[in-house]
């Protein structure tokens, strides 16, 4: 463990606090080119992430922002750290590819700071960089050593057959995946992801964040990915993949599941195809948790791109104390309220006052991120504590939302 930061380190890290507000994202900007010049260290990040009008940079400033403004009380930022550790071990980041970040960090401050970023200034977030890194790789030995301790757990990249690819609707398909090597698997965490690695056509080394759309098993993993028109990995996988196949991961990743005894009721509430993380917990609920009130609601444009509709229904229906509402907010024209789905229109906060147990119940959310914008400003709006309302964002938890 790295000594304690020094006051005056932590006095001349906070001093930066006004430049990191004002030139954060050409700071990071500038850290990724340097990065990016190594072509073993570029290979390590999903650069889908990279474009998004941005995203992956200004979150990474703001993360940077939000340790300089903490760095004197780091307990704040403690949920930031375990979702860095998370996506660390998915992405298979380890201790000797540290350096490199701080060579690029360090420079891209001197890059964009100029005469601003003295010796002294260097040396402070030299050291403030390094207590970070050891606070984070430290975390990251923990959650690799209890993966490598349960049955079935791995680390790094393993071959994963594809035992069965099934079209769920016009846009989702999922991948039932089995070890290539015949052992067994870690069972997830419902709500977890799986992290993979992919040649597609002109684009080899790809890697992917998928969310686990099955419940917890010892043999096998099922992901349900939509078809983006402009998605590389997503078309790779619908187009190019076919059972039989061989895909590579690391093992069940990910800060967003469901709790190993959920001491009140639920509400897992999805968008589109952020409907997979839920339905692995509604899997879950159905096997592991007779008693547990739950509560499926789901927003989707119609019933062409609607999946796992009568999967869901039916675990509900088996378990009895599972409801489960669909919303089309574009629905076909033989689209039929309670035929298809149940309300027309979309997801609104008056709606789940009055018909799910908000007052009492932890809220899961998962979905696009203008969703889970309105979602989570209404929930907290109407009182719900914060520490009841967990949500997964599909790719960089941008400033909205980290909040």
């Amino acid at each position: 463990m790295a000594a304690a930061l020094s006051a005056d380190v932590i006095a001349r890290v906070k001093a930066t606090v006004p430049a990191l507000a004002a030139h954060g994202p050409a700071i990071t900007q500038a850290m990724y080119a340097r990065l990016f010049q190594d072509d073993h260290i570029k290979a390590l990040f999903n650069h889908a992430n990279q474009g998004e009008g941005g995203t992956q940079t200004k979150a990474l400033a703001g993360a940077v922002l939000a340790y300089a403004q903490n760095i004197d009380n780091l307990a704040v930022l403690a949920p930031a750290v375990e979702r860095i550790a998370q996506k660390h071990v998915g992405y298979h980041i380890l201790p000797e590819h540290y350096p490199f970040v701080a060579t690029a960090l360090l420079g891209a401050i001197k890059d964009v700071l100029g005469a601003a970023a003295t010796d002294e200034i260097l040396e402070a977030w030299g050291a403030a960089y390094w207590f970070l890194a050891d606070v984070l790789q430290g975390r990251e030995k923990l959650i690799r050593d209890e993966i490598i301790a349960d049955a079935g757990g791995w680390t790094g990249w393993r071959d994963f057959v594809v035992a069965q690819k099934i079209r769920e609707s016009a846009v989702i398909t999922s991948f039932v995946l089995r070890p290539k090597d015949g052992g067994p698997v870690i069972p997830h965490k419902p709500g977890q992801y799986l992290t993979f690695r992919f040649d597609a056509p002109g684009q080899p080394g790809l890697k992917r964040n998928y969310s686990i759309s099955a419940g917890p098993s010892a043999d096998s993993y099922r992901i349900s990915v939509k078809r983006e028109d402009h998605g590389v990995s997503s078309r790779f996988l619908h187009d190019q993949i076919q059972e039989g196949d061989v895909l590579q991961a690391t093992p069940p990743a990910g800060d967003f599941f469901l709790a190993s005894q959920p001491p009140r009721p639920v509400v897992l509430l999805s968008g589109g195809v952020g409907l997979t993380p839920m339905v692995s917990m509604v899997e879950h609920i159905a096997k592991a948790h007779p008693e547990l009130e739950a509560h499926f609601v789901h927003g989707a444009l119609n019933s062409a791109v609607h999946a796992l509709d009568s999967h869901v229904r039916t675990l509900a229906n088996d378990h009895g104390r599972v409801s489960v509402t669909t919303f089309y907010s574009d629905p076909l024209h033989a689209d039929r309220v309670g035929e298809t789905h149940d309300v027309d229109g979309f997801i609104t906060l008056d709606w789940l006052a009055a018909n799910t147990p908000l007052a009492e119940a932890d809220v899961y959310l998962c979905g696009p991120r203008p969703f889970l914008r309105t979602m989570v400003d209404g929930l907290v709006g109407a009182g719900v504590p914060a520490d009841r309302i967990h949500y997964e964002v599909f790719g960089p938890m941008d400033e909205a939302l980290a909040a």
